[in-house]
């Protein structure tokens, strides 16, 4: 952020006058920009990964995108099961807790990983295939469901 010198001279006054006819004093104390005396973190620009960096941080990063898919399948057909005994909607309720929580410990299992990523893709531990991971366990949930209890119910529908 640039900064600026102070004022010595008085405020100008509200402009009346286009800004070709303004006195030369007040042109003359435009503040003059200072250099920052010395940088911020945040003025850092990141360190450069290397391409074995890159392609170990892709590979990571793919395993945790899998690895969240496959336990969204897992998880989904596994309410199915575990919450078999609860009726109405503390089912619903209980099943996206479940959900949560194994989501949660997939963000555990990610730091565990030790991924080097840099400051601006520190959000990618939690971002990486969340929207893959809940349609995937909801679908899974509500087809494993289905299928499961497709025999008690008389549709008409011979399977």
């Amino acid at each position: 952020m640039a900064r600026f010198k102070k004022k010595k001279s008085k405020p100008t006054p509200e402009p009346e006058k286009p800004e070709k006819e303004l006195p030369k004093e007040v042109k003359e104390t435009v503040p003059d920009v200072e250099k920052p005396e010395t940088e911020s973190p945040e003025s850092k620009p990141e360190p450069q990964m290397s391409d074995a960096e890159k392609s170990d941080k892709d590979k990571k990063l793919n395993k945790l995108f899998w690895m969240r898919v496959a336990l969204a399948v897992i998880a989904g057909t596994a309410a199915t099961f575990i919450f078999e005994d609860i009726e109405g909607e503390e089912r619903r309720w209980a099943s996206i807790g479940f959900m949560i929580i194994v989501f949660i410990v997939t963000i555990i299992i990610a730091k565990g990983m030790k991924m080097q990523l840099p400051s601006s893709d520190r959000k990618k531990i939690v971002t990486q295939a969340i929207g893959s991971y809940i349609f995937l366990y909801l679908f899974t949930w509500i087809v494993s469901y289905t299928l499961v209890h497709s025999g008690s119910v008389s549709t008409g529908i011979n399977i």
